[in-house]
């Protein structure tokens, strides 16, 4: 699935690392949960990303990322994501990408629809070293369109991720992401906070260009009715080349 930012993480101990990651977890895992007492439509799902990230030079990189997500108890494809993406490194910790989003989706019950996205991004180091307990952000514009519908939707999804070591390599990982529409349309998309996303899991070293990420992924969609809860098994495979 990158100055002034941030405390100087170099100052924490393993275990002031452990806490901070523990506490992050909790927290993150917390706000998905928020309004859990209200009325919510629940679905377990799997969650399967390939990402793959390769440099042209020393300033330019390619990105790109395709996802399966199966839904109504992982019976079914659900969603089919394909996303390619270029980017440009501003510095060591720092680079600035454009990108393109393909979304079929195919509810139960209802026609399949087709999102295009233009999308913006700017990824960065907020402290750490990338070696240690090292805490990153993604802050993501995007445009969106549905094939046979009027409207353009606008909305950001500010990312915050949270990385320590455990050991031989592995790391635990913890991030959320909440996504706040700037409008309405006429094809759903709500203006405010509409979406938020957790994750907890490991990073694993599989060898020097795959690394696999599985863990729990929390996801809330607020609607007027009661809001949508997923809770999904998710596996990215990050491939450098």
């Amino acid at each position: 699935m990158g100055g002034e930012r941030g405390c100087d993480m170099a100052l924490l101990t393993p275990r002031r690392g452990g806490r901070a990651l523990m506490s992050f977890v909790l927290a993150s895992l917390a706000l998905a949960s928020a309004g859990a007492a209200s009325a919510a439509d629940e679905d377990a799902q799997a969650w399967a990303v390939v990402n793959a990230t390769g440099a042209l030079n020393d300033k330019v990189v390619v990105a790109f990322d395709s996802q399966a997500r199966f839904s109504d108890d992982a019976s079914r494809l659900g969603q089919l994501i394909v996303r390619p993406s270029v980017g440009w490194r501003l510095d060591s910790t720092t680079t600035a990408s454009l990108g393109y989003a393909y979304i079929r989706s195919t509810p139960e019950g209802r026609p399949t629809t087709h999102e295009h996205r233009g999308w913006q991004q700017m990824s960065y180091r907020i402290a750490g070293d990338g070696k240690g307990v090292t805490l990153t952000g993604r802050t993501r514009l995007e445009q969106r369109w549905l094939e046979g519908r009027d409207g353009t939707g606008w909305r950001v999804r500010q990312q915050v991720r949270l990385t320590a070591p455990v050991q031989n390599g592995v790391r635990a990982v913890a991030w959320t992401e909440p996504f706040v529409g700037f409008n309405q349309t006429s094809w759903g998309q709500s203006d405010g906070l509409h979406l938020l996303r957790s994750f907890a899991g490991v990073s694993v070293p599989i060898s020097k260009t795959v690394t696999l990420e599985p863990g729990y992924l929390h996801q809330r969609a607020y609607r007027s009715g009661p809001d949508a809860v997923t809770h999904a098994a998710a596996v990215w495979i990050n491939l450098q080349f």
